[in-house]
């Protein structure tokens, strides 16, 4: 046989231009282990292979490197888009990896002659005004709450709004002007709306001098009720004002990223992302890499800049705390997004302090992150000698959740790696059983969840947890027998006397005695953990499925209701609960739907 010829770095990278470019590193099962790019090919590859000056961890990838492929681009921008879009299909061994997150939500003003405010998360669409990003979903809800306090603009849905005859609780309740009735003329409810995008964006000085003229005016023409509601709105904007913890003083948006790193060299990474908007501060979010070991600031925040704002919406300013090569990036940025992006590096004034709060927060992020996993390494260690399973790592964990039988869902939640792993999450609507049959509920799911394995497909965890007693530990074992997976560890959690927590039960299938762990035991702890996890994803996935069928069973249980009038019903009066609060003479007004009908759907539904 002959013999395999041996790879020659230097000999390979002396070869290759100088130019741009991206090079891909792979090892002898033919994997790609890590993709960088290079203004200069040659000289980037040709340094790795030096004898002196690498990293241990960079040492240790040369050392697998079989092979190197490489792609030359016109420019380090283009080079730096390959790259990126390489890292995230590839995944590679010893490339740092953000975690590509959702989109982040926004705060729409539709475009309507009645504008309607309202949470928004996707494509943007250039009929509708769009303030953010936000970087969570509480942030966009709490600011639509202090609109609709201070403007009182509309949150319902189209089909409600252009099928309401009276007006609605928000209204009762001063946060809603009740446009849909024409309780205000629509001129004043457009100034309500455009006072609410200039308070978006960060103009609240011009939103006062406006709302403070209107309040003089009706003064002036001795509208005292009218006059007060506008004195209302100024007290109401000041207080937001004086709670806003940064404010710059003018309509600025702009990202700051801080990073912080683990002491002692532990390879903990956070990368923390502050937004502005408009000159408000709108909250910050934190990220933990994968693969940071042997990184430095630095390069977390560069790697970081690639992975997050390529194909997203990029601010025009982004200021860093570290030294970073901001030019390549810039310029894709700016290109991408279709204006000038600025890479700020050397902040002062209220930009200093903004950078110093978020690097604050990454610190405190960070920190948080190394207890909880400290916490959670000494809870698995704990219940692994309790159980006497060294080495274990991933546990799964099943519920049943219904109402006497009616829209039964079995969950699954998976516990790896000191975490639960919501992205593993799954839920099984379960149907062809008699209704309440848990134990029947339980065989579907656990046939479902773990046939491909039987069949050869992934692995099994390390310990199945079921949430009851013996019948469904039994049902379990059954279950995983007839599959061919005899070595599954099962074990099941029964609550203890007086359902209290504490005082759960552990068994396993066959045991006499359950096992019971004192109350304060960091395994017993973790278990509960993973339990009531999967408890509350259950129920999570039974209300919405319960609540599902019975919007469309209610009104098909109306004899006389088709599907055409009950769609009727459904647009007019924007769902279920429409129809529900609607009288016998709002019903009788939907298309189809006649006096005698009318009273007899209004029997039926009360």
């Amino acid at each position: 046989m002959p013999a395999v010829p041996v790879f020659d770095a230097k000999a390979f990278a002396s070869n290759l231009p100088a130019q741009p470019g991206v090079y891909r590193m792979l090892n002898a099962a033919g994997q790609v282990i890590y993709v960088g790019k290079a203004i200069n090919l040659k000289k980037r590859v040709l340094s790795y292979f030096q004898k002196t000056g690498l990293a241990p961890r960079t040492q240790l990838m040369v050392s697998q490197i079989t092979a190197i492929e490489t792609t030359v681009t016109r420019s380090e921008a283009e080079a730096l888009l390959l790259e990126n879009n390489l890292i995230k299909a590839l995944a590679p061994k010893y490339n740092i990896l953000f975690r590509d997150d959702k989109s982040y939500p926004y705060v729409v003003l539709s475009g309507h002659h009645f504008p309607r405010l309202g949470f928004y998360r996707g494509a943007l669409d250039k009929q509708h005004h769009y303030f953010g990003p936000f970087p969570n979903a509480g942030m966009v809800r709490e600011s639509i709450q202090l609109l609709q306090k201070v403007f009182r603009i509309r949150t319902c849905e189209d089909s409600v709004f252009s099928n309401r005859t009276r007006p609605c609780l928000l209204y009762q309740i001063k946060r809603c002007s009740g446009p849909c009735v024409h309780l205000i003329a629509e001129p004043a409810y457009r100034e309500d709306a455009r006072n609410a995008a200039l308070f978006l964006q960060g103009k609240q000085t011009e939103v006062l001098e406006s709302i403070a003229g209107k309040m003089q005016q009706a003064a002036d023409r001795l509208d005292y009720e009218q006059a007060a509601l506008f004195r209302d709105q100024i007290q109401a904007l000041r207080k937001i004002r004086e709670k806003q913890f940064v404010d710059s003083g003018r309509a600025l948006d702009a990202d700051i990223i801080a990073c912080a790193v683990q002491d002692g060299g532990g390879g903990k990474i956070c990368v923390n992302l502050a937004m502005v908007r408009g000159g408000r501060h709108l909250g910050d979010k934190s990220f933990f890499p994968q693969n940071a070991e042997g990184y430095d600031p630095a390069a977390a925040v560069e790697a970081f800049l690639a992975q997050h704002y390529l194909n997203r919406g990029v601010p025009p300013v982004i200021i860093v705390g570290e030294k970073i090569h901001r030019e390549a990036l810039q310029i894709l940025l700016g290109e991408q997004c279709g204006h000038k992006v600025a890479i700020s590096l050397n902040s002062i004034s209220e930009r200093r302090i903004w950078l110093e709060m978020a690097t604050e927060n990454a610190r405190l992020a960070l920190k948080q992150m190394l207890e909880r996993q400290t916490s959670q390494e000494e809870r698995l260690q704990a219940l692994q000698q309790a159980l006497d399973m060294a080495g274990m790592a991933r546990i799964e964990c099943f519920d049943i959740s219904h109402t006497q039988g009616e829209a039964t869902v079995a969950s699954c939640v998976v516990y790896d790696n000191y975490a639960m792993r919501n992205g593993e999450y799954r839920r099984y609507n379960i149907s062809g059983i008699t209704p309440g049959d848990d134990y029947a509920a339980m065989r579907d799911a656990l046939s479902r969840r773990y046939h491909k394995i039987a069949e050869g497909e992934g692995r099994l965890p390390d310990l199945i947890l079921i949430d009851g007693g013996k019948g469904q530990v039994s049902v379990a074992q059954e279950t995983l027998v007839e599959l061919g997976l005899n070595d599954a560890n099962v074990l099941g959690v029964a609550k203890g006397e007086e359902r209290k927590p504490g005082l759960e039960q552990l068994i396993f299938p066959g045991m006499k005695k359950p096992l019971q762990l004192p109350k304060d035991h960091p395994g017993l702890h973790l278990i509960q953990q993973i339990r009531d996890e999967a408890h509350r994803f259950a129920i999570q996935g039974h209300r919405a499925r319960r609540g599902k069928s019975r919007t469309s069973s209610s009104l098909e249980q109306v004899s006389g209701i088709g599907t055409k009038r009950r769609q009727n019903l459904l647009a007019r009066f924007g769902g279920l609960k429409g129809v529900l609060t609607a009288s016998i003479e709002e019903l009788q007004q939907t298309e189809g739907i006649s006096r005698a009908l009318a009273e007899k759907i209004y029997k039926e539904l009360h």
